[in-house]
């Protein structure tokens, strides 16, 4: 479900978090849902989802694929341990090939592996399987980030799986429904730009960060 209008305007991660925790409290057929957190932007968001059905708190790790020379465009993703996983058209559009991106791969693999022992402490990757199992992130751009975390949810059995997002590029949340099972995004304006657009107070978030507002919730 995809609300069109109006735009909202998020006064920070917190206030979008408890606007989506509510709708997607009305929608959830579930009790002791798993919340995966994409961080960094995505936990405080999910705290408040979490908070407000009850539910467990995790995080799912993902990193974009930057083009070459152009780290912020996202021509791919990698969730976890799971294979990479690139927007073809892009890489025809850029005249590059998933060897090309070899080097910046392995780079977001150790990133991954350093969030993992920063973020869980020792603990495990969650375990999904036959839960029903919510992943938010504080807006969908591209969607590719998101498209990866879904793929290596997918391959670990849940029972089902749910997007759920403040704010949402149109394409992106058309693009992943089929991905999942549902898609919540509160707001998808046609003219996106970039998702801090859409918050007033939209600064970077620490591992600090991420560490404390996790803190007090049980883990899957």
């Amino acid at each position: 479900m995809v609300r069109h209008a109006p735009p909202l305007i998020f006064a920070d991660r917190d206030e979008a978090g408890r606007l989506l925790a509510d709708e997607v409290a009305r929608r959830l057929d579930s009790s002791r849902a798993l919340v995966l957190a994409l961080p960094r932007g995505g936990v405080p968001v999910a705290v408040q989802v979490a908070a407000r059905i009850g539910g467990d708190l995790d995080i799912v790790l993902a990193r974009k694929i930057g083009a070459p020379g152009r780290p912020e465009f996202g021509v791919g993703a990698i969730a976890e341990d799971g294979p990479p996983v690139f927007d073809e058209g892009t890489l025809d559009y850029l005249g590059i090939t998933p060897d090309d991106l070899a080097g910046t791969v392995a780079a977001e693999r150790s990133e991954l592996a350093r969030r993992a022992r920063r973020y869980r402490e020792g603990r495990p990757a969650p375990q999904v399987a036959g839960r029903t199992v919510i992943l938010v992130d504080d807006g969908l751009a591209t969607g590719v980030t998101a498209r990866a975390a879904l793929r290596w949810l997918r391959g670990r059995s849940p029972r089902r799986t749910i997007l759920a997002v403040p704010v949402c590029a149109p394409p992106a949340a058309e693009s992943l429904a089929a991905e999942t099972d549902m898609v919540i995004c509160l707001s998808a304006p046609p003219k996106f730009r970039a998702v801090g657009h859409w918050y007033e107070d939209f600064h970077q978030l620490t591992d600090d960060d991420v560490a404390l507002a996790m803190s007090g919730f049980a883990h899957a």
